[in-house]
């Protein structure tokens, strides 16, 4: 029996995890790298080891360490989380050698489906449909798909359309794939464009039982990672799920799988393709356990000890819809900084590995939670999840909180027009026709938009309110107050200019106060929340429609240093890993200039015109921080 678990693992994660450990009466340990000192997951923990260092292989990644961590805090069993060492056969192979339970697959079945390329090999002798593997120096065919042998999570992977571009591209997924998972091994198969991403989600136990729990759709994704995920998928029909499921089914028996896992595939149309089996729980696990009113580490903890399933598993019932909450831009770049706030309520559920005041670390995935909507039926799941996301208290760092809104309220998306290809350019979200993304932001129209106009007269109203209540002198006088007014009181911020006194046409304050603002234009009422952080200087506006986030601008701004004209700046905090170009080249637009690594993916800087290398700022293997100045091309003129 499992008396104390050590997650060898992070964040939302880990805290998932210690969840399920609380109610079944099982201490936790909780192991943390130094950047991860004050993270949620340490705290909640029982016992906390620490991992010195900060970068993923002399923490997270390090199996000695994690071991060590296991004989210094007395914990008799692992559990892997999913990502890291989730999926590593020598990791659960040293779990197991040194007498501690390990909640996880037999280290058998991991290594069987480490390799993709063997996972083919052994799903095709068992009956389970893929697609062919192609030679990566001359596959024959385009488009085609590099992908990582080892790992997930879109890393390592990368679409060539044409065979001048295959060699640089097998290379780049190489580097990314060895420095993510530490095996560089990559294979070549058929692209099947704008297919469906649905996979099966199987648990089996050690007497001989394996439940498959339905299907998730996760085609929604961008840079080959998943963004939305759904159970069930609103486009596969009854007789597909059948497939789907016998084919996993087959794949866990015939690896001996033991434990939670999910089996991936491709469906397009009829046609049905192996994509790879996750020896571990899932990300998207959530939408599966609340349609199927179970809790997945709760069994995974139990088959870990020896117990027996059920012969069936329990029916579904109703429809969850998950999202991915990002702290990316809208480029999908990650950030990096303070998380000043954070707050996600409603008729949902949020698995996160943050809280209000949290440093969002270059080193680690940029994920900040996954908020899950779950209704009777797919429309109400959606609605619940719109509403929490709109509503969310979200500042300190750019989020994907928009694009995730966008995608929810969109017409291809309500009619479950879901496929891989859905966020790429011209794809169903950004093919949409104009009036349709002018409806997927209408809650929040009659607010004036997310950076509309009430918004920024609530922001003004705010500090002008702050102003008078700081005030030292003369406080019971209006805010600007004049004998002889000549001009209009304003705000300027960076993003917008408001006048706001006099009132615009048809708006009456109906309160203003430092922190809230009560707008009424044309009958209807409008609350506002105002906050305001001295570290960054923003304002963050937030209502009904969503958040409006502000730079004032100083009404006698300092003098600033102007950067060189064709400066490239790095978008991100990053390492330099790779410089393509030299002072005195000749580039042309979009070519690749230098490649920054940033939260384990590679991030192309490009040239943004014609033009000649005047000047190389940065060397391979420095750390940048956001803004710097890596080059500067001189832009060709006619």
């Amino acid at each position: 029996m499992i008396t104390r678990l050590l997650v060898a693992n992070r964040g939302e994660i880990a805290r998932r995890v210690f969840r399920t450990c609380g109610s079944l009466g099982i201490s936790t340990v909780a192991v943390f790298s130094d950047p991860d000192a004050d993270a949620p997951h340490v705290a909640e923990a029982d016992l906390a080891v620490r991992l010195p260092g900060a970068r993923p292989f002399d923490t997270y990644l390090n199996i000695g360490r994690i071991l060590d961590a296991c004989r210094a805090s007395g914990a008799d069993a692992v559990h892997p989380g999913y990502g890291f060492l989730s999926e590593n056969a020598e990791f659960a192979r040293a779990v197991l050698d040194a007498g501690l339970v390990w909640a996880g697959p037999p280290p058998e079945a991991i290594a069987a489906m480490g390799s993709k390329v063997e996972a083919k090999r052994l799903m095709a002798e068992a009956g389970v449909p893929v697609l062919p593997s192609l030679d990566p120096e001359a596959p024959g065919e385009f488009p085609v798909l590099v992908k990582a042998s080892a790992g997930g999570g879109g890393r390592g992977m990368r679409i060539v359309r044409e065979a001048g571009e295959l060699a640089r591209e097998v290379e780049s997924a190489r580097r990314e794939s060895a420095s993510a998972f530490g095996d560089g091994t990559v294979f070549v198969e058929p692209l099947l464009e704008n297919a469906r991403h649905v996979e099966v989600q199987v648990l089996a136990d050690g007497h001989g039982t394996v439940w498959t729990l339905g299907e998730r759709e996760c085609s929604v994704q961008r840079r080959h990672q998943k963004v939305v995920e759904e159970c069930p998928s609103p486009g596969i029909s009854a007789e597909l799920r059948e497939r789907l499921c016998e084919a996993a089914v087959r794949a866990a028996r015939k690896i001996g799988y033991v434990g939670a896992g999910t089996v991936e595939f491709l469906v397009k149309g009829d046609r049905v393709a192996f994509l790879e089996m996750n020896t571990r729980l899932q990300v998207e696990h959530p939408v599966t356990e609340l349609v199927y009113g179970i809790d997945l580490v709760r069994l995974q903890l139990e088959v870990a000890e020896g117990a027996a399933l059920p012969v069936t598993p329990p029916e579904p019932a109703g429809h969850a819809v998950e999202v991915r909450l990002y702290a990316e831009d809208g480029d999908y770049l990650p950030q990096s900084g303070v998380l000043r706030r954070f707050e996600v309520s409603g008729e949902v559920r949020v698995d996160s590995g943050v809280e209000s005041g949290s440093v969002i670390s270059p080193y680690y995935d940029p994920m900040l939670a996954k908020v899950i909507g779950y209704g009777r039926v797919r429309a109400e799941a959606v609605r619940k999840l719109v509403t929490a996301l709109r509503r969310a208290k979200l500042h300190g760092v750019v989020t994907n909180r928009d694009l995730l809104v966008k995608i929810l309220t969109s017409q291809a998306f309500g009619a479950g027009d879901t496929h891989t290809g859905f966020l790429a350019p011209g794809g169903p979200l950004h093919g949409a026709p104009p009036d349709e993304a002018e409806a997927s932001a209408a809650h929040g129209a009659d607010a004036g938009g997310a950076a509309g106009e009430l918004p920024v007269l609530a922001a003004a109203l705010a500090m002008a309110a702050e102003n008078r209540r700081r005030a030292t002198v003369l406080a019971g006088l209006p805010s600007g107050w004049r004998n002889v007014r000549s001009q209009p009181r304003r705000a300027r911020f960076e993003e917008a200019e408001v006048v706001y006194d006099p009132l615009p046409q048809g708006v009456t304050v109906i309160s203003a106060e430092p922190y809230e603002v009560v707008l009424e234009r044309d009958g209807v009422r409008h609350t506002f929340e105002v906050a305001r952080y001295d570290e960054d200087g923003k304002v963050y506006v937030d209502h009904v429609g969503g958040c409006a986030e502000l730079t004032p601008l100083p009404r006698l701004p300092e003098p600033v240093e102007h950067v060189a004209p064709g400066s490239l700046l790095a978008p991100m905090p990053g390492s330099v890993l790779r410089i393509e170009v030299e002072p005195g080249d000749r580039v042309t637009k979009g070519q690749p200039v230098l490649v920054l690594e940033a939260m384990k993916m590679e991030h192309r800087i490009a040239a943004p015109s014609d033009g000649v290398v005047s000047d190389v700022h940065v060397e391979k293997g420095r750390q940048v921080e956001a803004g710097a100045v890596l080059a500067i091309i001189q832009e060709e003129t006619s």
